[in-house]
Formats: C-alpha cells, sequence, structure tokens
C-alpha cells in the first residue's frame, strides 16, 4: 500500500510533528510513504517514516533528485512542476493533507476526482469528499477502513 502525506513545503512545529508522527504510523503499518519530497510537511512525514524503517518516496517537482529532503529514500524528479501532483494523487492508495495550501489543494481535489480516500487533518475543510479527522491515529484508521 501507498500511503500520501501532502501538505506545504514550510509549516509551524506543531504541524511538522503531525506530519511527523503520521509518516511513523504509515511505516509501522508497512505502508510505502509518498510525498512531493521537499520540506515542511513533506519532510517531516519522511523523517517519521524512515525513522521507523519504512521506505519513503519523493514525486519532486524539478528535474534534480538532489532537491529531495534527506529523508526520502526513493527521489523521483519529474520536471512537471506543481503537475506533479497528479501523479501524487494518482498514485497513491490513499492521501493524508495535513494543513498545506494551494498546492495541497489541487492534490486534493484530484485525489477526490479519482476517488481516491482522502484523510484531513487541519487542512481545507469545506471540501465536500475530505474526511476530517484529529489526529495522525484516527487517520491511519479511516485509512484501513477503506483499504
Amino acid at each position: 500500500m501507498i500511503i500520501a502525506v501532502i501538505g506545504a513545503g514550510s509549516c509551524s512545529k506543531e504541524i511538522y510533528s503531525i506530519a511527523e508522527e503520521a509518516g511513523k504510523l504509515i511505516a509501522m503499518n508497512g505502508a510505502v510513504l509518498m510525498t512531493g519530497g521537499l520540506g515542511g510537511v513533506m519532510e517531516a512525514a519522511s523523517k517519521g517514516a524512515q525513522e521507523e524503517g519504512g521506505i519513503t518516496v519523493g514525486i519532486l517537482p524539478g528535474l534534480s533528485k538532489d532537491e529531495a529532503n534527506s529523508y526520502v529514500d526513493i527521489p523521483i524528479a519529474t520536471g512537471l512542476s506543481h503537475a506533479r501532483n497528479a501523479v501524487i494523487a494518482r498514485s497513491a492508495d490513499a492521501l493524508i493533507a495535513i494543513a498545506g495550501e494551494y498546492g495541497t489543494l489541487s492534490e486534493i481535489a484530484i485525489a477526490l476526482k479519482l476517488g481516491k480516500p482522502v484523510i484531513g487533518i487541519r487542512t481545507w475543510d469545506t471540501i465536500e469528499g475530505v474526511i476530517h479527522v484529529n489526529t495522525p491515529q484516527e487517520a491511519i484508521k479511516k485509512i484501513a477502513g477503506f483499504i
């Protein structure tokens, strides 16, 4: 199973901690973590997953694998800029949106259009179809119910 954690490239310490916990739980449940490979929420989730021995994949917007954060095991340089969000939404079995900005919004929209489950933690709260929870633990439980 591939679970994507989506969110902004910069975030508060609190959001970083939530994303790191989500990454840990994904790895502990034997899933592969996919992110956009950069900083912020993406880095935190990758860090958490890697610390638990999980596999981390970063779908990067640019042409260089070197732009990946240091916790990405498998960097995939796409050269697609924001269009890489469609690759993430298509490749993941489920997505956890943590906070986020417009890039996160686009990933949510694409995932919902594709019929993928999207679990939200402190993210866009007016989008029909996003299942809102308060903790990474709740997010993993919701995903288990879909897969």
